[in-house]
């Protein structure tokens, strides 16, 4: 079986980040956590770059989405030992943000949004070594419908320190692994002035959580957890393009796409679910399965377990109050 190809050698900077395609001594390599301080310097720096990337005459352009992307581990360091901070440091970027944008302002520039919000997205990746980090512009968020461009990436790898940027298809985003903790979007303030009172991540309300067990090697013995925020949701396999709140895309090959539909019935206080994959489980009862136009829905209580294609296995419990 041909061996899998990496992150790096899809977009072809395999040679760039390890010398000849040859491995880099860890030992040789001292790694520095990643700190708050380094993250949101690293949001002001790109958001500097994009404005010199975009800007034209008078008018001055900006990318309003923006995914920040690190090792499973640094990132879990964050979300397990730094909990809040990813949303502190979101807001507190947008805030010099505004700063930035008030200067050109006041210099006769021409400052106009091309999207009503700014969006970001904090991810990790399986290739991403200790210390690396990268970064995705998108010019308008939510514009999923249309045909997207290609986008601009800027990576530093740990075994350089050295940036490089380049173009990469949307289709390499399908190798990240987005959590619903590093979800954050925040109306655009034409005044460009920060307020408090618009800062909310959406569908704040947590109405369950969904945690998942893989045998794909990069997760054996960990869990991905998923938040449920909305009334209606999708989980998915590894070729879901969506990447929206209420789509929950598990990182597995044992997945199909789509697999399931979890929604809230209001009414009833319940939650149900109808199954569009090859094979589903709820508590070791088979449940048939329906077509995507047309689902057949079963009551999902908490507390259940459902097993996908016998292999992937998801837990519903309550959010934790």
């Amino acid at each position: 079986m041909e061996p899998k190809s990496t992150f790096w050698k899809r977009i072809g900077l395999q040679d760039w980040f390890l010398p000849n395609g040859k491995p880099v001594n860890e030992e040789a390599v001292k790694i520095k956590a990643l700190t708050p301080d380094d993250v949101y310097l690293y949001i002001i720096e790109k958001f500097k770059e994009s404005i010199k990337q975009l800007s034209f005459a008078d008018r001055v352009v900006f990318y309003h989405e923006f995914i920040i992307s690190f090792n499973e581990e640094d990132y879990q360091d964050f979300v397990n030992n730094r909990s809040g901070l990813f949303g502190i440091i979101v807001n507190e970027s947008v805030k010099k943000f505004y700063e930035l944008l008030r200067e050109y302002q006041e210099v006769g520039k021409k400052v106009e949004p091309s999207s009503s919000k700014w969006v970001f997205r904090l991810v990790s990746h399986p290739d991403y070594k200790r210390g690396d980090k990268g970064f995705i512009g998108k010019l308008l968020p939510g514009t999923s419908n249309k045909k997207e461009e290609n986008l601009r990436v800027t990576f530093i790898p740990r075994q350089t320190g050295v940036a490089q940027t380049l173009d990469i298809s949307n289709e390499v985003l399908k190798g990240f692994t987005y959590y619903s903790e590093g979800y954050y979007e925040l109306p655009y303030a034409n005044d460009l002035h920060y307020n408090e009172k618009d800062v909310a991540k959406p569908g704040t309300k947590v109405l369950a959580r969904l945690e998942t067990i893989m045998p794909d090697k990069q997760f054996v013995g960990r869990k991905v957890e998923y938040l449920v925020k909305d009334d209606d949701i999708v989980v998915s396999g590894n070729d879901e393009e969506r990447d929206e709140q209420a789509v929950f895309k598990v990182p597995s090959e044992w997945v199909n796409t789509p697999h399931l539909r979890i929604r809230l019935n209001k009414a009833d206080g319940k939650f149900y679910l109808a199954s569009f994959g090859e094979r589903t489980l709820i508590n070791e009862l088979e449940v048939a399965g329906s077509d995507v136009n047309s689902p057949q829905w079963v009551e999902l209580p908490f507390n259940s377990r459902i097993l996908l294609n016998g292999i992937v296995g998801i837990n519903i419990f309550k959010p934790e109050p």
